[in-house]
């Protein structure tokens, strides 16, 4: 049985309205099911509130409060949506709903998307709506309990930030929301986030390229272990670290590492392992890297390109200029698509640097608040998809059916203007 302070137990009787009773009673049949003891205060979530999925549109038609109450609560009573009672951000949505083009292909599931962001984000949802909050303004500090849902969002949370979060759903974070409250397991315990493996880094990881190919063979190696990695050669940037993450959490369950000197929890391997000894010892090397290359392009057959994505997770104003930089005074192939993803509020950044319009004038377009992995949406006809991304390369073909490349931001911006992929092992 959970143990509840007073507040807790006033919450889930009902003296501070049905909402909160009904979220008090999902987190306690969540937190007894994982074998929590207790609850912990959160300060910060990080979910989804959207309903542009088909799923909702019945529910939607009876208003917004039948969608929070049957999938942010998992309640069959219909309660009346209070504001949020601490820091919450919407994360990634299914459609850009500034882009007419978007609009028009998603019909219906635009006007439910505009109509769900206006309703919630009165009662205190930051509608930041992207994978990637962490470069938008919600950054916990290190120790920070929170409730967050998104992979790639989760193992940035944990490792680079130091904050504290399981990998959580609509439901849980629907309810902490307005509650406060989270079930304290897994890695909100400290014992819980010492590392399991030790990794050796014996050969170049340098781009972002490199980091994707080793957080991908690291993912699928100790699934959902806690790789401890040493030998690398230099500094890894946010941006390195962030497609690191994305691609160890597709290929495994990764939602924690430690890179001793550079994440916040490892000062050295010692203090990295908490006083545990290894598991095992893996060594990255040339042959790793060029294997899990391999591995990825895999499904890939034909060179000709109808579409090349950028930005998953999303583009923080560095890459989007980077982009800019590599198109600028080139034209996209008529017989390709360029497309980059990033948050609404860095493109906003963008367009008022010059980066939006560069990559415009060169025929791409930059897009927000989703991604074709949510969306569904790509160039129509589109076989064959580039991408820098490992975590897209991973999802893209099981999802829609296409073939993808995976490689670095050059060959990608190349295979755009080209329409072909010569992107090289390395």
């Amino acid at each position: 049985m959970m143990k509840l302070t007073e507040f807790e137990r006033a919450m889930l009787d009902g003296a501070h309205g049905a909402a909160k009773a009904r979220a008090m009673d999902l987190l306690v049949r969540y937190g007894e099911a994982l074998g929590a003891e207790r609850l912990v205060e959160t300060g910060n979530v990080a979910g989804t509130w959207s309903v542009s999925n088909p799923v909702l549109r019945d529910f939607a038609k009876r208003g917004m409060d039948a969608v929070f109450s049957e999938f942010n609560l998992d309640s069959d009573e219909i309660v009346e949506t209070p504001q949020a009672e601490t820091l919450t951000c919407q994360l990634i949505q299914g459609i850009d709903p500034r882009s007419p083009e978007m609009r028009a292909a998603a019909g219906d599931a635009s006007d439910l998307q505009n109509a769900g962001e206006a309703f919630f984000g009165k009662r205190g949802v930051a509608m930041m709506s992207t994978c990637t909050p962490y470069q938008v303004g919600n950054v916990p500090v290190m120790g920070e309990h929170c409730a967050w849902m998104e992979s790639s969002a989760v193992i940035y949370c944990n490792g680079v930030l130091g904050a504290r979060t399981n990998t959580e759903g609509r439901e849980s974070t629907g309810a902490a929301s307005i509650t406060r409250r989270i079930p304290y397991w897994g890695y909100h315990i400290p014992e819980n986030r010492r590392g399991t493996h030790l990794i050796e880094i014996d050969t170049e990881v340098d781009d972002i390229r490199d980091w994707g190919l080793l957080g991908y063979w690291v993912g699928d190696l100790v699934q959902e272990d806690i790789p401890v990695f040493t030998g690398a050669r230099e500094r890894p940037s946010l941006i390195k670290l962030k497609h690191f993450g994305a691609a160890a959490a597709s290929s495994g369950g990764v939602e924690m590492y430690h890179i001793p000197g550079v994440t916040p929890e490892a000062r050295d391997v010692e203090q990295a392992f908490g006083g545990r000894k290894s598991k095992a010892t893996f060594r990255f090397g040339a042959a790793e890297r060029r294997a899990t290359w391999e591995k990825l392009n895999a499904g890939a057959k034909s060179n000709d390109i109808d579409f090349v994505m950028l930005g998953c997770p999303h583009n923080s104003i560095d890459q989007v200029r980077h982009v800019a930089r590599l198109i600028e005074g080139r034209k996209v192939s008529t017989s390709s698509a360029l497309w980059v993803f990033t948050p609404r509020a860095i493109k906003d950044v963008a367009d008022r640097s010059g980066y939006t319009e560069i990559i415009e004038a060169a025929g791409g377009r930059v897009y927000v608040d989703t991604c074709p992995a949510i969306s569904r949406l790509m160039p129509k006809g589109t076989k064959t998809v580039a991408t820098d991304s490992a975590k897209q390369a991973h999802y893209l073909p099981a999802i829609t059916g296409v073939q993808c490349w995976f490689g670095g931001v050059a060959e990608c911006v190349d295979a755009a203007v080209t329409g072909r992929f010569a992107g090289v092992a390395p």
